[in-house]
C-alpha cells in the first residue's frame, strides 16, 4: 500500500507501507506561517482538513456521487484526508457519474414520467371499478338463480363466507397477501364488526330469496338514512343539507316499495335489517379498530369473513339444516343437472368474495366520496342488469321511485363529503 509523506522542505514522495489505510502526514500544516502565504490563501484546495468539509459544493451532479449510486462506501466522506483500502478510487466515481443516462436528469424525461403516472392511476382505477361492477353483477345473478331452486338463504350465505375464508387462507399460505398479526386484542376488536357484518349479509340473502334483486337493491340504497339517524343518536351532528338529502331517498324507496310487483314483507324487512347491520358494522369498526390501522382493508375483511362464518353456520344449521337434504334433491330435479346447480352455488360464493375484495381495493386508492358515488352507480348497474336478465316486470311508478331513491343517495354523498365526522376530526388533530 502507498503512503504519502508531505514534508515542508521536500517534494511529495510515495513509500510502501503495511498499514491497511492510506494516511497523509501533513505535519507542515501545523506551521501557522504556511496559511498566511498568498499562494495558500488563493487556492481553496490547499485549505486545512477541518475546512475542506465546510467548502460549498457545486450543485451539479455531485448529489449523484454523494448518494453512492454504485454502492460505494460512505468512508469517502468520513475520511476527507484519505481513503480506506476498501474504498474505490475517485476515478470510478467520476466514471459512474458520467455513465449515468442523460434522460434521468433531463427535465423532459421527468415531465414525461410525471404525466404518465396520472394516466396509469386512472387506468388502474378503471380496471378496479370495472371488476367491482362486473363481479357484483355476476354474484347477484347466480345467487338469485341458486335461491330460485334452493330457497335456503342461511345455507348459501354460510357457504359464501366459507368460500371467502378459504380464499384468504390460500392467499396467506402462498404469501400472495401478507398475513396479519393475530392477537387477542385484535380478535376482540373484530367480534363486534363481524357480528354486524353477519347480520347484514344474512338479512340481504333472505331479502334476495323473497323479492326481486332490483327491489332489494333499491331498499338497500336507503342505507345513508340509517347511517345519519343512528350516528346522530350516538352523538354525531349533521347539517341541514344532509338531512334534506335523505328525504328523496325515503320518498323514492317508499314509492318503489308500494309499486313493487314482487313485494313481500320478509323481503322488505330483510333489506332494511341489512342496512341496519352494515351501518352498525361501519360505526362499530371506527370505534373498535383505531389501534389496528396497520392492517389493510383486504386482511381486515378476510378475518371478518372467518369470524362471521363461525357466527352464522351453527345458526344456519339450527334454522334450516333439517331441510337441506330434501331441498338439495328438489334443486337437482328442478335444474336437471347437478353440475349446473354446483356451478351456480360456487360462482355465487367466489364472486361474493371477489366483489368485496375489489371494493376494498378501490377504497384504498380513492377518496370516500368517489367510493360512495361509485357504489351508488354500482346499484344502478346491478338493478338494470338483473331486470334485463330475469325480465322482472317494472311499473312506471316503480321506476320513478327507484330513480328518486338513487338520486337521493347521490345527493347525500355530495353533501356528506364536505362534512367530516368527529372521528375524522379527531384523527386530524392527532
Amino acid at each position: 500500500m502507498l503512503t504519502s509523506n508531505l514534508i515542508s522542505s521536500s517534494p511529495v514522495t510515495f513509500t510502501k507501507s503495511t498499514c491497511k489505510r492510506n494516511t497523509i502526514n501533513a505535519s507542515s500544516f501545523l506551521n501557522p506561517n504556511v496559511f498566511n502565504t498568498p499562494h495558500f490563501q488563493t487556492s481553496p484546495f490547499t485549505k486545512p482538513t477541518s475546512q475542506i468539509a465546510l467548502l460549498p459544493t457545486k450543485p451539479s451532479n455531485f448529489p449523484q456521487i454523494y448518494a453512492y449510486p454504485l454502492g460505494l462506501s460512505s468512508q469517502i466522506h468520513d475520511f476527507p484526508s484519505g481513503f480506506c483500502s476498501n474504498s474505490k478510487p475517485i476515478s470510478y466515481i467520476a466514471k459512474a457519474a458520467a455513465s449515468e443516462p442523460e434522460s434521468e436528469s433531463s427535465p423532459e424525461g421527468e415531465a414525461a414520467e410525471v404525466s404518465s403516472k396520472p394516466k396509469d392511476k386512472t387506468f388502474q382505477l378503471a380496471i378496479v371499478f370495472g371488476l367491482w361492477y362486473f363481479q357484483n353483477i355476476v354474484f347477484n345473478i347466480y345467487n338469485k338463480k341458486a335461491l330460485n331452486v334452493f330457497p335456503f338463504p342461511w345455507f348459501l350465505a354460510s357457504f359464501q363466507l366459507f368460500v371467502g375464508s378459504v380464499w384468504m387462507l390460500i392467499l396467506w399460505s402462498l404469501k400472495l397477501q401478507p398475513c396479519p398479526k393475530i392477537s387477542k386484542p385484535f380478535i376482540f376488536a373484530l367480534l363486534g364488526p363481524a357480528l354486524f357484518h353477519t347480520i347484514g349479509h344474512i338479512s340481504a340473502c333472505v331479502s334476495f330469496s323473497k323479492v326481486a334483486v332490483s327491489f332489494t337493491h333499491v331498499i338497500k340504497s336507503s342505507e345513508p338514512v340509517f347511517s345519519v339517524v343512528f350516528s346522530s343518536i350516538l352523538g354525531d351532528t349533521y347539517p341541514l343539507k344532509i338531512w334534506l338529502s335523505i328525504l328523496p331517498i325515503v320518498l323514492g324507496c317508499s314509492l318503489a316499495a308500494v309499486t313493487e310487483v314482487s313485494f313481500n314483507f320478509q323481503g322488505l324487512w330483510g333489506a332494511l335489517i341489512s342496512n341496519v347491520g352494515f351501518v352498525f358494522r361501519n360505526i362499530y369498526s371506527k370505534k373498535s379498530l383505531q389501534s389496528f390501522k396497520e392492517v389493510n382493508g383486504l386482511n381486515m375483511y378476510g378475518v371478518i369473513s372467518i369470524i362471521s362464518l363461525i357466527y352464522l353456520f351453527p345458526v344456519a344449521v339450527y334454522v334450516e339444516g333439517s331441510q337441506w337434504v330434501q331441498g338439495y334433491h328438489n334443486a337437482i330435479a328442478g335444474v336437471g343437472k347437478a353440475s349446473t346447480f354446483y356451478m351456480w352455488v360456487m360462482v355465487a360464493g367466489i364472486f361474493y368474495h371477489l366483489y368485496n375484495q375489489s371494493s376494498y381495493q378501490a377504497l384504498d386508492d380513492i377518496s370516500p366520496l368517489t367510493f360512495s358515488v361509485g357504489n351508488t352507480m354500482k346499484r344502478v348497474v346491478v338493478i338494470v342488469s338483473t331486470i334485463l336478465v330475469f325480465r322482472n316486470p317494472v311499473r312506471p311508478l316503480n321506476a320513478v321511485g327507484s330513480a328518486i331513491a338513487i338520486l337521493g343517495t347521490f345527493l347525500y354523498s355530495q353533501a356528506s363529503s364536505k362534512k367530516p365526522n368527529k372521528t375524522e376530526a379527531a384523527e386530524k388533530k392527532n
